[in-house]
């Protein structure tokens, strides 16, 4: 751990500055015997047990202990667990015990498998123990299957050749690019090749063999093609596929009302003589299946009790398979307060305290019955449907110490369960509606009109809201849907009156024979609204059609609706391992991921079960990523010293970034942080760190920049951000979406030079950014260029002349090119997004010219006010240097500025194009819990912005409007940029 002079209770945060020290250990012997001693705190728990093993010969009864190897150690952890120390590989400062004691414990069999279990609860950041705990019938029979399925892959893998387990972990990425040379590199040795662009990898290794034989001579024996493997220089990447180089890159009948025993609730947060009531909704994804039930007031103060049957206007069977209980316990305000402004007006009468779900089905498929004590959770979001949370988790508060608990009966319907019926009793029931409603399909709504009114209803984004008739005729004409709009099935899904069972089994079996939709528009059937067990499986059944570089751009989106799966074993569940287990790099992101958000109670359990069997189906990965968590760990440790040591005297920081350095060339820190594989980039190989470039800076929560040099021959080094204090989330999915802009305007031939750099959340509030090499912010070149501070942000020439004085001749031209495409694609993409505190310090360029923008905290329309008045009055940065540097310096070079209005509109209406996909993926975020997308509301920005509900013209119109204004008003963006570069000087 980092060198820390100061009185923090941390006993594994202190040590000297020599990184050499004695940490006093209590140990607790098997035998009855207690030894203390002084072990080194950077030592592994197999070197202290051999140290205690030569003390414990000098004290009595040391011949019972046995084999030292039958032997291992047990602790207290810092959650106030136990924990055996099965990994003896290991740092005590690591392992970091709530105390210094260690009880000596004797090995129980099947050690191999209590080593495995115990490497995987350190990598997922929870103990299998924790879910051995659980008395959970679910989670044990989601984990006995998906270790038999990981077994079976273990078995898979290991009778792989060698070429195919490296084309399963490193293949590499295809694109659409093209190469005109390649460099033969073998063993030091290089070559250049001239080749076609259509040349295969298999026949360039054969010239590379024959250029490398005709180089030494034919007598040195070089084996053949099937002894090598081509490598990506740099990059820990293999061309495996013989692709060209330039692509290298029974229910029914309970007729019953359904009903519930609402019978008491404990620990309710009000005040004493408050008035509590409980509200209950039947809820399929967002629709309200009947009228919600409200218990009657209850004013104890201590505990509430009802003890009434909650009755709901459905019969169970009528009741579909995905159907969730949604409560909210409130106090009715007998004074309501006058408010200027709510975003729900119930919250004026209303003081809403906790809320809770619950699933009317079990896993099984089995109506719950008996009693069951839902434990609530406080957090409440700002708009509501009856006062309801329907998208929030199903699972309860798992800190039932202070949570408020509402404790309900389901009733028994008959003395056998009641089972939801199986798939094949649905179809037979559905063929019997099919035929009895044939006659009334055909003879109905055969009107041309009515299918002129269908395609503008299908072209409408998925924002738009659908009103009953609309739904009717929707529904009614579903076999023409099918025929022509395949792609309208999610407006169909939101038309099916699901608290209908007779419709409901019409829609499964007309599930079977609907066309698959592209993976882009099945993505959009994950998303809340449509909870329907079979829809998500005809969703995933679309998603296998993704490559691993499609499926890689919207991983982020996949792993989030997990959120909305209901039950642990899933399809997508299913698919998200079946790839990751097939593809190293899938499972790399895959992992970071779900592991990121282990700190979140509401998926914490769903997340480790899943993190669990993606590592018993891939052993070898596992010390990878453990050397990737061991690395954050020790940058965490180092970003604490920083922000606890901070001061802001220059003698003093001098002294701080000297203590970061001792730190760093530590032994435990050199090794941990040395021979990894980059968590922003598996393909990236980080040999050490370069110790004298690594500083932190001074913003608020100090971010550690470190340097690594690149592992393999001819790389060059490697900066990386390590963020601890911040949420990262937002700032990846804005570059993921950027990335997304990225490739649809490659797709459509306009390539906008974006770098959407590498962004990558690993914990609470911590995370990784890719540092772009050659560039600086836009602050910084007008600074070098003026005396002034309050002067430089007007000096037009600043930027120009800076990317004069990094190139020359050609290459100039060259650069104002880059520049004049970049920014063309930023203007776009943030005028879209709606990214706000565009300031100075927040836009950067590269030396080659590229422009490009970082720091995504405000996106969405949420920009920045003071004294309620917006700071950006633009809708996008179009400033006059930056239009200086687009015109080459001349003021009349109208051409080139015509050239770049172009691009931008050009790029706006391909963006438009796929406006649905956008409003999609933001979508399948809502849950995720970042700050500026919360609700349906916060996405509306997007459709305003890109205009969907108007024509091409109307929207290019709308843009050409918004081009002016920024232009116009680009004096205001100069104001801000100086006032920011007199604030932050340095």
């Amino acid at each position: 751990m980092p060198p820390a002079k100061t009185d923090q209770l941390d006993l594994w945060a202190e040590s000297g500055l020599d990184g050499d020290v004695q940490v006093m250990v209590d140990f607790l012997l098997p035998t009855g015997i207690y030894i203390q001693m002084e072990v080194p705190r950077e030592s592994t728990i197999q070197h202290i047990k051999l140290l205690l093993w030569k003390e414990a010969q000098t004290y009595p009864l040391f011949s019972l202990l046995g084999e030292m190897e039958g032997h291992m150690f047990e602790c207290v952890n810092q959650a106030a667990v136990h924990e055996e120390l099965e990994d003896e590989t290991r740092r005590l400062c690591d392992v970091r015990p709530f105390l210094p004691v260690l009880k000596l414990i004797t090995r129980n069999c099947g050690r191999a498998e209590r080593i495995l279990d115990s490497k995987i609860g350190v990598l997922i950041g929870k103990g299998l123990h924790e879910l051995d705990a659980l008395q959970d019938q679910q989670v044990k029979d989601f984990r006995s299957k998906m270790k038999r399925i990981s077994e079976e892959k273990m078995q898979r893998m290991q009778l792989m050749s060698c070429g195919e387990w490296l084309r399963s972990c490193y293949s590499t990425q295809l694109g659409t690019g093209s190469l005109e040379n390649l460099i033969d590199k073998h063993e030091g040795d290089t070559a250049s090749l001239k080749v076609s662009l259509h040349c295969t990898v298999t026949e360039l290794m054969d010239q590379a063999l024959k250029k490398w034989q005709t180089t030494h001579g034919p007598e040195e024996d070089i084996g053949t093609r099937s002894d090598y493997v081509l490598r990506v220089s740099g990059r820990f990447e293999f061309l495996f596929e013989d692709h060209p180089l330039n692509q290298c890159k029974v229910r029914y009948v309970v007729h019953s009302l359904f009903r519930i025993n609402l019978v008491k609730g404990n620990k309710v947060n009000a005040e004493d003589a408050a008035k509590i009531q409980v509200r209950a909704g039947l809820f399929h994804g967002t629709e309200l299946l009947c009228k919600t039930a409200v218990s009657s007031e209850s004013s104890s103060r201590s505990e509430h009790v009802w003890n009434k049957t909650l009755e709901f206007d459905i019969a169970v069977c009528d009741l579909p398979r995905m159907a969730r209980l949604c409560f909210a316990i409130y106090a009715v305000m007998d004074k309501v307060k006058k408010q200027r402004s709510t975003k729900n007006t119930h919250l004026n009468k209303y003081q809403t305290i906790p809320w809770v779900n619950t699933m009317v089905f079990d896993y099984r498929g089995q109506l719950k019955t008996g009693d069951i004590i839902l434990h609530c959770w406080s957090s409440f979001p700002d708009e509501l449907e009856e006062m309801l949370n329907p998208i929030g988790t199903i699972q309860t508060n798992p800190y039932t110490e202070n949570a408020t608990e509402l404790h309900i009966s389901f009733p028994e319907y008959s003395t056998q369960p009641v089972v939801f019926p199986a798939f094949d009793k649905v179809c037979i029931y559905s063929q019997y509606e099919h035929n009895s409603q044939m006659y009334t399909y055909t003879h109905k709504c055969t009107h041309v009109s009515f299918y002129i009114e269908l395609k503008e209803i299908m072209e409408r984004d998925p924002l738009s809201q659908l009103c009953e008739n609309e739904k009717d005729l929707i529904w009614t004409l579903r076999y023409d849907c099918r025929e022509n709009f395949p792609q309208s099935l999610p407006k169909l899904l939101l038309s099916v009156k699901w608290s209908k069972h007779e419709d409901m089994a019409q829609l499964q079996a007309l599930l079977q024979i609907w066309p698959k939709l592209s993976p882009r528009d099945a993505l959009e059937l994950l998303d809340f609204n449509y909870p329907d067990q079979y829809v998500r499986e005809f969703a995933v059944i679309c998603l296998r059609d993704m490559s691993d570089d499609e499926l890689l751009q919207y991983l982020l989106q996949l792993v989030q609706v997990l959120r909305y799966e209901p039950y642990y074993d899933c399809a997508l569940s299913r698919f998200l391992l079946e790839r990751a287990q097939s593809s190293r790099k899938i499972g790399h992101f895959l992992f970071w991921h779900l592991r990121s958000e282990m700190y979140m109670p509401a998926v914490s359990v769903h997340f480790a079960l899943i993190l669990e069997a993606y590592c018993r189906g891939c052993i070898p990965h596992i010390e990878v990523l453990k050397k990737q968590v061991e690395a954050l760990n020790k940058l965490k440790a180092v970003s604490e010293l920083i922000k606890l040591g901070t001061i802001k005297t220059k003698t003093k920081q001098a002294h701080l970034k000297e203590a970061m350095m001792t730190c760093l060339r530590q032994t435990g820190f050199i090794e941990t942080l040395s021979d990894l594989q980059s968590p922003l980039n598996p393909n990236i190989l980080l040999a050490g760190v370069h110790v004298e470039r690594c500083k932190y800076m001074d913003s608020k929560m100090k971010p550690l920049w470190i340097v690594y040099n690149n592992k393999l021959l001819g790389g060059d080094t490697v900066g990386i951000i390590f963020k601890n204090g911040d949420d990262l989330r937002q700032d990846m999915l804005t570059l993921q979406i950027l990335r997304l802009m990225d490739l649809l305007w490659k797709e459509a031939n306009l390539d906008l030079r974006i770098v959407p750099y590498g962004c990558l959340a690993t914990g609470d509030h911590s995370g990784l950014i890719e540092v772009v090499s050659s560039a600086d912010t836009i602050a910084n070149i007008q600074k070098t260029s003026s005396n002034m501070a309050a002067a430089a942000a007007f000096n037009k020439d600043a930027l120009l002349n800076w990317l004069k004085d990094k190139n020359s001749g050609d290459a100039l031209d060259k650069a104002i090119e880059e520049f004049t495409l970049s920014c063309a694609g930023y203007c776009v993409a943030t005028y879209v997004l709606g990214i706000g505190d565009r300031h100075s310090d927040n836009i950067m360029v590269r030396s080659t010219g590229q422009l490009f923008h970082i720091d995504f905290g405000h996106i969405l329309g949420n920009f920045k006010s003071k004294f309620g008045i917006k700071r950006e009055r633009v809708p996008f940065i179009l400033t006059h240097d930056f239009i200086h540097v687009i015109q080459q310096g001349k003021t009349g070079n109208t051409e080139k500025f015509g050239n770049f209005r172009q691009y931008c509109e050009e790029a706006y209406l391909i963006l438009r194009k796929n406006g649905n996909l956008f409003i999609t993926l933001f979508a399948l975020m809502l849950t995720a819990g970042l700050p500026e997308l919360t609700s349906v509301k916060d996405i509306q920005y997007l459709k305003d912005s890109l205009a969907l509900g108007k024509t091409d013209e109307e929207a290019l119109k709308q843009f050409r409007q918004k081009f002016d204004e920024a232009l116009r008003e680009s004096w205001t963006t100069k104001v801000n940029w100086m006032a920011h570069i007199v604030a932050h000087p340095s």
